[in-house]
């Protein structure tokens, strides 16, 4: 049964490990991003960057996914997107292959339509300077590589791709 607030909405109280499993009530976890977190775009970007970047790909995919149910229409696909590109990637550090192309293939699918939206190959156009193109071929041949040869194949480097184009600003 999943812990609720005062409202009745479900809220992900037990702690976490690294990489987002649950862990038993009164263990010591990993801090999570609050269930109410807001960010404007850059800051949630640069905030998913260096989570990206420190190994925690599940803390990144709770970031983007508060930027998704924040997002305008218009980009939600997009947020919905990278925070299932950050899921692939948790999947592969649990060692879950199937899970990981699975998730990494609908980043790809969801991501993809914004680079056609940009200027051709470049993500000039992108919102936020968010680097489309690339996100989107990289989720997409990391899935097949892993589908090919399996998750033994998969560098660091590839689970920290840059989100964007220009630096984002640090927090």
């Amino acid at each position: 049964m999943r812990d609720r607030d005062e409202a009745g909405r479900a809220r992900n109280a037990r702690p976490r490990d690294a990489y987002g499993r649950p862990l038993p009530h009164g263990a010591t976890g990993e801090e999570r991003v609050p269930d109410d977190y807001a960010a404007e775009p850059a800051e949630a970007l640069a905030e998913a960057q260096r989570l990206l970047d420190a190994d925690r790909p599940f803390h990144a995919h709770e970031v983007l996914e508060a930027a998704w149910k924040a997002a305008p229409e218009a980009e939600r696909a997009l947020w919905q997107g990278l925070a299932q590109m950050a899921v692939g990637f948790t999947h592969v550090r649990r060692g879950n292959a199937r899970g990981a192309c699975t998730l990494l293939r609908r980043a790809a699918d969801r991501i993809a339509p914004y680079a056609n939206a940009a200027a051709p190959h470049t993500d000039a156009a992108a919102p936020h300077g968010i680097a489309v193109a690339d996100l989107a071929a990289s989720a997409r041949g990391l899935a097949d590589r892993i589908q090919r040869a399996g998750l033994e194949t998969v560098a660091d480097a590839d689970l920290a791709p840059r989100l964007c184009t220009r630096p984002t600003r640090s927090m």
